[in-house]
């Protein structure tokens, strides 16, 4: 099952991925500069950069194609070669972006991820850096047959789903669901967001009801726990114990860890399940599972802002 296109024909941004090597398992535009934002005038889109994230099998082979025709977007670290820039993009969220790359009259950055990395992030949520926004409507621009990726890229949309599912009430609305999915890779609980971050998830879902519409909606009339009223835009899900359970031990395995280590003292090492059934039948369950979110996103962006910050060291 491959991911549903969206938005418009998508000519402005194939002509911009003509520029580049096309060895790519999957490419996408993202962000602002692809769908409306509230508050946001279309005049404004149009003028704001535009992302792009471009998943590829050889990254090394990939770069020294890239470097071969686009030397300018690299910094200086294309002196350090192909092989160079591959292990720094193996670091930290494992993307290597090159960013105010003029392109066909826009400012654009992309960044480039090893296909494997992408569906080990996918499937477990190692960092939630690119899972995270393809949780939310991108652009496909292209994507090949790779059976793993395309089945990863699935169990991302459902995991998104399973964790809103556990921090929402019994009964809720759709844009509630998907202001929570759309909160999970800032810190985990739209409703716990505060200030710039929570405005921030608002005007994303807000114009964009019906792409993350498409995204979703095969998944919820799909899931047995939920009663999916589409006619009225509500939800029901099942909060009992039993639910709750099955639903934390579908989590990714990255999530289902961080929940384990809030709740589990030190010495005790009991398995996973234990500690999940637990938490299952804790009337703050949605509270923990938030928390372990939070503590994901956190790690992971700490992770890659320490990562960064040593290889600018090391190449300067």
């Amino acid at each position: 099952m491959a991911l549903p296109v969206l938005s418009s024909s998508g000519v402005k941004f194939r002509r911009v991925l003509a520029h580049f090597p096309q060895e790519l398992s999957l490419a996408f535009a993202y962000g602002s500069g692809v769908f409306r934002q509230e508050g946001a005038s279309a005049g404004h889109s149009e003028n704001n950069m535009l992302d792009f994230v471009f998943a590829v099998d050889d990254s090394v082979t990939w770069h020294m194609m890239n470097l071969l025709k686009n030397k300018s977007h690299y910094s200086f670290l294309k002196v350090f070669g192909p092989k160079q820039i591959s292990n720094i993009q193996s670091y930290g969220a494992g993307i290597y972006y090159n960013t105010l790359v003029p392109c066909n009259g826009r400012m654009i950055k992309y960044g480039v991820i090893s296909t494997d990395t992408l569906i080990d992030d996918l499937l477990h949520w190692k960092t939630l850096y690119v899972a995270g926004r393809l949780q939310k409507p991108v652009k496909i621009l292209t994507q090949n047959e790779n059976g793993k990726l395309q089945a990863a890229l699935v169990s991302n949309l459902k995991s998104a789903v399973t964790a809103a599912f556990l921090m929402l009430p019994e009964s809720f609305s759709e844009e509630d669901l998907y202001m929570q999915i759309a909160g999970l890779s800032y810190s985990g609980d739209f409703r716990m967001i505060i200030g710039e971050d929570r405005s921030k998830v608002q005007n994303i879902v807000k114009p964009n009801v019906p792409y993350f519409q498409k995204l979703y909606s095969n998944i919820l009339q799909d899931c047995p726990q939920v009663v999916y009223k589409h006619h009225l835009g509500r939800l029901e899900i099942d909060k009992s114990p039993e639910g709750q359970f099955t639903q934390l031990m579908a989590l990714p395995r990255s999530l289902q860890q961080k929940i384990t280590s809030l709740v589990d003292p030190p010495g005790k090492n009991r398995d996973v399940e234990e500690i999940l059934l637990q938490v299952a039948h804790d009337p703050d369950c949605g509270l923990v599972v938030h928390q372990g979110a939070k503590k994901s996103v956190t790690y992971s962006m700490k992770k890659l802002y320490k990562m960064t910050k040593g290889w600018l060291k090391k190449t300067s």
